[in-house]
């Protein structure tokens, strides 16, 4: 299991040790921010041309709660150890009336992870168990690997990570480098696949937590044309109660606006 303790030595070489001209802060790409009047940063790393750009390289660094960017992680854990048969698999609903009335049903891991359902994925990590869940956090070196309830470590702020820890761990992911078999793996990428064209393929988790006054806002994943992935990490910070809604979603606005800024969806890259 050595080989897969690589992911804190991956940001480091991702953010520390690229060579100059493959490093490029992107101070221009504040304007997407300042539109929302929030605060946060943005990374994006092109395989291919191992070109590595980065919005707010400081926050970069910093840890926060991974919301339901965690998700992720979970339904690795929950495929790999038979906690959860296939994405297919249907938890029944608790009978509990919800705020996310989509969340007030049966759902399959697939369903849930689209919808985001926390009530599905605290049922994964309570069939997990808390033991077997921190050996997998120890052994990939998420983030701070803290736990506090099992249910709820990823929302509480005791399970902490950064936006280059994310980035590392959703590019390891795409290329089958983490220690789950190739088929857990493969699973939890088809349920990531959020938009498909012609053009390109989208694929990433969005989180939205709560850390005092502040909610952390993220989408991690990778963006992809002609076979070559470019991974990406937005972290994002308000204190604005309404900042998101059905109508209205910030996260999405602004790493659309900055990979079409960067000549994405054309199926040109």
């Amino acid at each position: 299991m050595k080989r897969f303790g690589w992911i804190l030595l991956l940001a480091t070489i991702l953010i520390n040790a690229c060579a100059p001209n493959n490093v490029k802060e992107e101070k221009n790409w504040e304007k997407y921010f300042a539109a929302y009047k929030v605060e946060g940063c943005f990374m994006l790393y092109d395989n291919s041309k191992g070109l590595f750009k980065v919005y707010n390289l400081d926050r970069a660094k910093e840890r926060f709660l991974p919301a339901s960017t965690f998700k992720i992680f979970n339904a690795l854990v929950g495929l790999e150890t038979g906690v959860i048969r296939d994405t297919a698999m249907v938890i029944k609903w608790d009978g509990i009336t919800r705020g996310d009335s989509a969340w007030n049903q049966d759902l399959s891991m697939q369903q849930a992870f689209r919808l985001s359902s926390v009530p599905y994925f605290q049922e994964v990590a309570r069939r997990i168990g808390k033991d077997t869940m921190q050996k997998w956090l120890d052994s990939i070196k998420y983030g701070n690997m803290k736990i506090s309830r099992v249910d709820t470590f990823w929302l509480d702020n005791s399970l902490q990570i950064s936006p280059d820890e994310q980035l590392g761990f959703v590019k390891m992911l795409y290329f089958d480098q983490l220690p789950f078999r190739k088929s857990t793996m493969q699973w939890v990428r088809a349920i990531m696949l959020m938009e498909k064209t012609g053009k390109y393929e989208l694929s990433y988790k969005s989180g939205w937590g709560i850390a005092g006054p502040k909610k952390i806002g993220w989408l991690a994943g990778w963006v992809e044309e002609n076979g070559r992935p470019t991974f990406f990490v937005l972290n994002i910070e308000s204190e604005d109660p309404n900042l998101e809604s059905p109508q209205r979603d910030v996260r999405l606005n602004i790493l659309k606006s900055i990979l079409e800024e960067e000549g994405y969806f054309k199926g040109l890259k």
